[in-house]
């Protein structure tokens, strides 16, 4: 069985609009993961359903983040039209919220990496809309999130968007989008406060037997205080997911801030993550990229070594010598330098090896971009530790790859998205 040119490998689950399954790209050998609904089913729901299915590709097509599943295509055949995205092999956080309340550290993780997806979503413009356990996958060993299914995402500048019309999951809906009013980013914290919020104490922030007795709550009741169900909570963070769930929307924060405070929450000494399995690949990379420096260093050395032997070498016409260069001060005293011409007993080089050319190519390289320089800032570290998994990531494609495959030119985007935001920070940090 096809969909356009994908293979379809076997269906993984039912959604709201339709059925997705785990297929594969023939092009590129590349499983994706297929989301489809029936061109029937979309004339009968009418315009509107069919725009929501086309906004989904358009709105996360749009977005390029760690943390948000990656849109890779969108088309229609004669009976379906389908989007082709990343596919996850990983739980939801549904699955591991139905276990009960979860430890902290890995809630203020969650959060941290759910802020900052949110904060990049609503600085290019999307609303997701629907943000709840089942729309969040947890992936890989190390607990990355992926926010996904942005079927009721809308375009906060889209004319098309309809203010009065009710979409979302009613226990982690905000009270504006419950009474079909207009809504903005700070509706998605208010969701994602209600998340936490059952996160840690296992109890839903507005909970009620029938859609009207959740709705009522979220629109006109404050939850119980997650202190008093969880006495381990600190202050700090108690405080923060009150804020988030506030009724109005403008008394709570904003994604970027959110990520911010969380971000000085998290522990001094945090677990070092165990680093990635070696490569053969990149472990020869890193042999020829050291090992090139050290074979050009012993080279001239021994080049140094011979001439001075020759130029010592008995029976040759002795003519006045040029000073020697371990009799020359160095002024950046570098030793390594006078420790070479001490071994060729003071007999000089000739003037093919100046000492600034001896020094330039001992000296080490330099990074020159300021911007990597070390930093105690914790929010500029997981930017830069981000960069570097990406840059990985990057060098293993282009084992295989070219630099024009969608892969490689999907992760030079983040890398430009992360820069943007690391300069962003720092510009806002000066003032």
């Amino acid at each position: 069985m096809k969909i356009g040119r994908y293979e379809i490998l076997e269906p993984i689950g039912e959604g709201a609009m339709g059925t997705v399954y785990r297929a594969r790209d023939p092009l590129i050998e590349r499983t994706v993961a297929i989301k489809t609904v029936a061109t029937a089913q979309l004339q009968q729901e009418g315009p509107e359903f069919e725009s929501r299915f086309l906004r989904e590709a358009q709105s996360a097509g749009r977005l390029s983040h760690p943390n948000i599943v990656t849109i890779y295509d969108v088309g229609e055949t004669d009976d379906v039209a389908y989007i082709a995205m990343e596919y996850l092999s990983g739980t939801t956080l549904r699955d591991l919220m139905d276990k009960g309340p979860m430890p902290f550290d890995l809630v203020l993780d969650t959060a941290i990496q759910m802020a900052e997806a949110l904060a990049f979503a609503h600085e290019h413009g999307v609303i997701h809309r629907d943000v709840k356990p089942a729309n969040v996958i947890i992936t890989g060993s190390r607990g990355r999130i992926k926010l996904t299914d942005f079927g009721i995402a809308h375009l906060s500048n889209s004319e098309k968007t309809h203010a009065g019309l009710m979409l979302g999951s009613p226990r982690y809906m905000s009270p504006e989008q419950a009474r079909g009013r207009e809504v903005s980013g700070r509706s998605d914290i208010f969701s994602l406060g209600a998340v936490l919020y059952e996160m840690v104490t296992g109890q839903c922030a507005f909970g009620g037997d029938s859609l009207p007795a959740i709705l009522y709550r979220v629109i006109n009741e404050m939850p119980v205080p997650p202190k008093s169900q969880r006495q381990d909570l600190p202050d700090a963070f108690a405080d923060i997911l009150m804020r988030m769930l506030s009724k109005n929307p403008d008394e709570r924060p904003d994604a970027r801030a959110l990520a911010a405070a969380f971000r000085q929450m998290m522990p001094a000494a945090p677990l070092v993550e165990p680093p990635p399995q070696p490569n053969r690949a990149p472990a020869l990379l890193a042999v020829i990229a050291f090992g090139t420096p050290v074979l050009v260093f012993l080279l001239i050395a021994v080049g140094i070594i011979v001439i001075s032997f020759f130029l010592d070498a008995p029976g040759r016409d002795k003519t006045p010598a040029t000073p020697a260069v371990a009799e020359t001060p160095v002024k950046d005293g570098n030793s390594a330098v006078e420790s070479d011409e001490s071994r060729t007993d003071g007999a000089s080089v000739g003037p093919a090896r100046p000492v600034e050319s001896i020094q330039r190519k001992r000296s080490p390289t330099v990074d020159v971009h300021p911007e990597r320089a070390p930093t105690a800032d914790s929010y500029l570290a997981g930017l830069d530790k981000k960069r570097t998994e990406l840059e990985i990531q990057r060098t293993e494609l282009l084992l295989k790859y070219t630099e024009q495959h969608p892969d490689v030119v999907l992760i030079d985007r983040q890398l430009e998205q992360l820069a943007a935001e690391r300069r962003d920070y720092l510009r806002q940090r000066r003032r």
